[in-house]
C-alpha cells in the first residue's frame, strides 16, 4: 500500500516526474545490463567433461518423492498396493515388488512410468501429478540398468569430512581455500570455469550489505579501494574483520533469526494485542554481536529456562517457545488453543533447528519423510509442559507481558518496590482493622436499634461510624496511590516472557487425526526413531535432553541446516535451495561435499558464527564479478554453479536502511522499545476489532533501523511487506523475492524516503557545483558515474529546475519545512530532491550485486 496524494508534502511533486524518472531509470538500467553482458567470459576457457553417473540421491530420490511418495511411501495408512519406493527392501520395499535391478523389461517401475494406457500410467492421470518427462524416464532407465542402487538418505547420516579436491583452473591455481577448490571442481566437471574478480568498489558494497545491512560511506570506499590496490588480500581481510566487530552486525544477523522464529511484536490472533518479546530480539542482537556460539545459541533457547542456576541470557532465550500465535480467552476452548500453541512450537524448532516439515505428521504419519505420528508427539511432549495459560488475557497483562515471565530489578529499584510493598502491606493491615472495626460499629448501631437506643449514645456511634468509613476512604485513596507509583517502577522493571515446566509433568498422546479431543496412545518424550537416539539424563526425558541431542556430534541435521542458512545469506540461494526442508521434498544439494565440509568444519571450530561467515566471504568464489553472458545466464539463472558473484534484490529492510543512511537521516541507536515509523492512516483500523489506530513516533525515533520496526502481525509495516518481508505468522527460512509495480511506487512515493531524498539533496547542495551529482552518486551506489550518466542526469536536473520555476506551487510542495525563501534557491534543492529519489529507484540501489 501506498500513501495518497494527500499524505505527503511530496508526492504531488514526485508523481509530476513519475515518466521522466522511470524513463531515466529505464536508460540507466539498460546501460548497466548492456556493461554486465559485456566482455562473457571466453568460450576457449570452458572445458567438457563426460556425463556424471546416475545416483540415487542426487537423480532418483527426488523424482519419486515428488511423483510417487505420497501413495508409495512412508506412510502406511495411505500406501496402496503394498508398495514402498522410498526403501529397496524391508517391509513392502521396491526391490522385487516393483524394480529387478538391471532389467527395465522386468521392472514393473519403468512399464508403469512409461505407459500410453492411461489406466495403468503412474502416476495416474487423475492425482494431477505431472508426468514423468522423456529425460527423467531415461535417469531412471539409468538407474535400474546400472543396479537400481538405493542409497541412505543423506541428510539423516551425520556429515563426514570429504577430502579436499586437487583441481586447477586452466592448469594454474584459482585458490588455496577449501571452499573454492569444492565449487572449482563442480564447475570443471560442468565444463565451466568461474567469473573474474569484482572492482574493489563492488567488493566493498557487497560484503559491507552482507555483514552490516548498511552501505559504505565514501570515505570508507576510498580508504579500501588505495589499501585493496596494493595488498589485496590483506585490505580484503582487515575488511571483513572490521565489519564483523561493528554492533550493525548482530542487528543485520538478527534478523535473519528473526524471520525464522516468527518474531512479532503482538499475538497475531483475533485482537491480535500487544505482545512484549523486545527482550527476545535485543538478546538474538547481543548474541550475533559476542560471538555467541550456535550450538549455546541453540541451547539456550531450547532449555534455557532449565540450567541450574540460569543467567538472565539463558532465560530471555528461552522466550523463543513463547514466539508462537496465540488467541485471547473466550474465543477459542482453551484445550483446543493449547494443542495449537504446542504444534507451534514444534513447528518452530523443526524449521528453525531440524530444518524439517515435522508438522506434516501431526495428523498422519509423513507422506514423503520418515517422521511417524507418534514421533511428532513425541517431540510435542517435550513442549506440552509449559507453566502458562494457552491463552492471552489483556485484563492481567502488564505491558503485554504474559506469565510466566523473568524479572531483573536495578538495586534502586528493588529498594523502591521492597519500599513500596512494605508501605502497602502497613496499609492494607491497618484498613483490615478499620473494616473490623466499622463492621463492629454497624453491628452495634443495628443493635441499638434493636433496643431503642436514643439519644447522645446513638449520635456517638453515628459519629464514630462516619470517622471510621472516612478514615477508610482516605487509607484507600493512600493505598491506590502507592499501587499507581508502585507499577511506575515495575513498568521501567526490566522484564522478559520466558517458558517454565509445570512441577507436574503433563501427559501427552498421539491425538487421532490431529484432534484436540481425541487423544489415543500416551506417548513418553522422545525423538524421531529415524534419527540418533536420545541421551537421557534422567528417567523423564527433558528439554535440556533435547537441546543437547540437536548439537551432539552424531546430529546429521543441526550443523548443515545452520551452515546452509548462512550461505544463503550471502548467496541469495542455499547449497540446499530449499533451506526449511531438508526432507525427501526439498532439493538435493548443489555442493554436497561442499555442505558437508562446512557443517564439519563449523562444528570443528566450536560453532564459531563469526568465523564461518569470515571464511565465506573471504573466498574468491564470493568475490566473483556478478555478471555474465546471456547464454551463461540462461543456462544457469539461479547460480547453482556459483560460476559468477551473487546478484539479487536486496531485502525490504535493507533497502530502507540503506536509503536512512546514504541520506544521512539513520538514528544508530541499538535495542528498546519497537518503534513506529510513518505509514498510511488507517491501516490498523482496517483489521483491527478494537478501533485501534496506528500512532507513528517522532524525532530519531522514525529513522531506527528496521530491526526495530514495531511489527504487527495483523499488519506489518507495508514499506516491508511490499517488498517481500513475511507477516512473522510462520517460520521463513528464505523469502521470495519480487519486483512489482507496487514496490516501484513505494519507493517513488513513501514520504519519509522522498524526506531521505531531500535531505540528501541538501547535503549535495553544500558542495561546490561541479562536486554535486558525483557526491549523490557515490553516497548511493559507491560507483562513480560515467560520462554518459552524468550527461542523463545533468540534462534531468536543468529540466526540473526549469518546471519547478515555473510551478511554484510543487515548488514549495517539496521545499516545506525549510528556510529557503527565493524561487530559485526552491527550484534548485526541488530538482536535487528528484534527482536523489532517482538515485534511489536506480536498479543497483535495489540489488545486491
Amino acid at each position: 500500500m501506498t500513501p495518497s496524494l494527500k499524505s505527503t508534502p511530496f508526492s504531488v511533486a514526485s508523481m509530476c516526474h513519475f515518466l521522466c524518472r522511470w524513463s531515466l531509470s529505464a536508460l540507466l538500467l539498460f546501460a548497466s545490463l548492456h556493461q554486465a553482458h559485456a566482455n562473457p567470459e571466453s568460450d576457449a576457457e570452458k572445458t567438457t567433461t563426460a556425463n556424471a553417473d546416475v545416483t540415487f540421491n542426487r537423480d532418483i530420490r527426488s523424482l519419486l518423492s515428488s511423483r510417487c511418495f505420497a501413495c508409495h511411501g512412508p506412510d502406511e495408512e495411505s500406501r496402496e498396493a503394498g508398495l514402498r519406493l522410498d526403501q529397496a527392501d524391508g517391509d513392502e520395499g521396491a526391490i522385487g515388488l516393483a524394480i529387478e535391478p538391471g532389467s527395465i523389461e522386468d521392472s514393473e517401475l519403468w512399464s508403469r512410468i512409461t505407459s500410453d494406457d492411461e489406466s495403468m500410467l503412474m502416476p495416474p492421470p487423475d492425482s494431477h501429478l505431472k508426468p514423468f518427462s522423456k529425460q527423467e524416464q531415461q535417469l531412471i532407465r539409468r538407474w535400474i540398468e546400472s543396479g537400481a542402487d538405493y542409497e541412505a538418505y543423506w541428510a539423516f547420516t551425520p556429515p563426514t569430512q570429504p577430502k579436499t579436491p586437487e583441481v586447477q583452473k586452466q592448469g594454474k591455481p584459482w585458490s588455496d581455500q577449501t571452499i573454492d577448490r569444492f565449487v572449482l571442481q563442480k564447475l570443471v566437471a560442468q565444463g565451466e570455469t568461474p567469473a573474474r574478480e569484482a572492482d574493489a568498489r563492488t567488493l566493498i558494497r557487497r560484503v559491507t550489505f552482507d555483514l552490516t545491512g548498511l552501505p559504505p560511506t565514501r570515505e570508507e570506499i576510498r580508504q579500501f579501494s588505495a589499501a585493496y590496490a596494493d595488498a589485496p588480500e590483506t585490505a580484503w581481510e582487515e575488511l571483513i574483520d572490521d565489519l564483523i566487530s561493528r554492533p550493525q552486525y548482530g542487528e543485520h544477523w538478527a534478523r535473519h533469526w528473526l524471520d525464522l522464529v516468527r518474531f512479532a511484536d503482538t499475538n497475531g490472533m483475533h485482537k491480535d494485542f500487544y505482545r512484549n518479546h523486545v527482550a527476545y530480539r535485543d538478546w538474538v542482537i547481543r548474541a550475533f554481536n559476542d560471538n555467541l556460539r550456535y550450538d549455546d545459541f541453540t541451547r539456550y533457547q531450547i532449555a534455557g529456562d532449565l540450567y541450574p542456576n540460569p543467567t538472565k541470557d539463558q532465560l530471555i532465550a528461552s522466550g523463543f517457545h513463547r514466539l508462537h500465535l496465540i488467541i485471547d480467552r473466550g474465543t477459542a476452548l482453551p484445550e483446543e488453543s493449547h494443542v495449537k500453541n504446542v504444534i507451534d512450537r514444534v513447528t518452530a524448532v523443526g524449521t528453525a533447528v531440524m530444518g524439517l516439515t515435522v508438522q506434516c505428521a501431526q495428523c498422519h504419519d509423513h507422506k514423503f519423510d520418515p517422521i511417524t505420528q507418534k514421533d511428532f508427539f513425541s517431540l510435542y511432549a517435550f513442549f506440552n509442559n509449559i507453566d502458562a495459560a494457552p491463552e492471552t488475557n489483556p485484563k492481567i497483562m502488564s505491558d503485554g507481558l504474559q506469565e510466566p515471565i523473568a524479572r531483573w530489578p536495578t538495586a534502586k529499584q528493588a529498594t523502591d518496590l521492597k519500599r513500596f510493598d512494605k508501605k502497602l502491606a502497613d496499609a492494607n493491615a491497618k484498613l483490615s482493622k478499620i473494616e473490623i472495626a466499622i463492621a463492629a460499629q454497624r453491628e452495634k448501631e443495628s443493635d441499638a436499634g434493636k433496643q431503642e437506643i436514643i439519644g447522645d449514645a446513638l449520635s456517638k456511634q453515628s459519629q464514630e461510624l462516619t470517622l471510621l468509613i472516612k478514615e477508610q476512604g482516605t487509607l484507600q485513596k493512600r493505598m491506590a496511590a502507592l499501587n499507581r507509583e508502585r507499577r511506575a517502577v515495575e513498568r521501567n522493571v526490566e522484564k522478559a516472557m520466558v517458558m517454565k515446566e509445570r512441577d507436574t509433568p503433563r501427559e501427552t498422546f498421539v491425538l487421532i487425526r490431529g484432534q484436540y479431543d481425541a487423544p489415543g496412545e500416551t506417548v513418553p518424550r522422545n525423538v524421531p526413531g529415524f534419527l540418533p537416539p536420545l541421551k537421557k539424563a534422567s528417567e523423564v526425558a527433558s528439554r535440556m535432553d533435547l537441546a543437547e541431542w540437536f548439537v551432539a556430534p552424531e546430529n546429521p541435521l543441526t550443523a548443515r541446516v545452520a551452515v546452509n542458512r548462512f550461505w544463503l545469506s550471502f548467496f541469495g540461494v542455499g547449497l540446499i535451495k530449499t533451506a526449511e526442508d531438508f526432507g525427501n521434498q526439498g532439493e538435493v544439494p548443489s555442493h554436497p561435499e561442499l555442505l558437508d565440509e562446512l557443517a564439519v568444519s563449523f562444528v570443528e571450530s566450536g560453532w564459531d558464527i563469526k568465523a564461518l561467515v569470515k571464511r565465506i566471504a573471504m573466498t574468491k568464489t564470493y568475490r566473483q564479478a556478478s555478471n555474465t553472458s546471456p547464454e551463461r545466464f540462461k543456462a544457469d539463472p539461479e547460480n547453482r554453479l556459483l560460476a559468477r558473484g551473487p546478484r539479487y534484490r536486496l531485502d525490504a529492510e535493507v533497502i530502507r536502511d540503506q536509503i536512512l543512511a546514504t541520506s544521512g537521516l539513520i538514528s544508530t541507536k541499538m535495542h528498546g522499545p519497537s518503534v513506529k515509523p510513518p505509514q498510511p492512516d488507517g491501516l490498523w483500523k482496517a483489521v483491527s476489532m478494537t478501533d485501534e489506530r496506528f500512532q507513528p513516533d517522532t524525532g530519531d525515533s522514525i529513522y531506527r533501523r528496521s530491526v526495530y520496526t514495531f511489527w504487527k502481525r495483523a499488519m506489518p509495516p507495508p514499506q516491508m511487506t511490499i517488498l517481500n518481508a513475511p507477516f512473522r505468522d510462520a517460520c521463513i527460512a528464505r523469502r521470495e523475492r519480487t519486483n512489482t509495480p507496487s514496490q516501484a511506487l513505494l519507493l517513488l512515493n513513501e514520504s519519509e524516503y522522498l524526506r531521505a531524498a531531500r535531505h540528501l539533496a541538501q547535503l549535495a547542495l553544500e558542495r561546490s557545483e561541479d562536486e554535486r551529482l558525483a557526491f549523490a552518486w557515490e553516497t548511493v551506489t559507491a560507483k562513480l558515474p560515467d560520462a554518459n550518466e552524468q550527461q542523463i542526469m545533468l540534462d534531468l536536473l536543468d529540466d526540473l529546475q526549469e518546471d519547478y520555476l515555473a510551478d511554484p506551487k510543487l515548488t514549495d510542495e517539496l521545499c516545506r519545512g525549510t528556510a529557503l525563501t527565493t524561487p530559485e534557491a526552491k527550484s534548485e534543492l526541488a530538482a536535487w530532491t528528484v534527482i536523489c529519489n532517482t538515485l534511489y529507484n536506480l536498479d543497483i540501489t535495489k540489488t545486491k550485486d
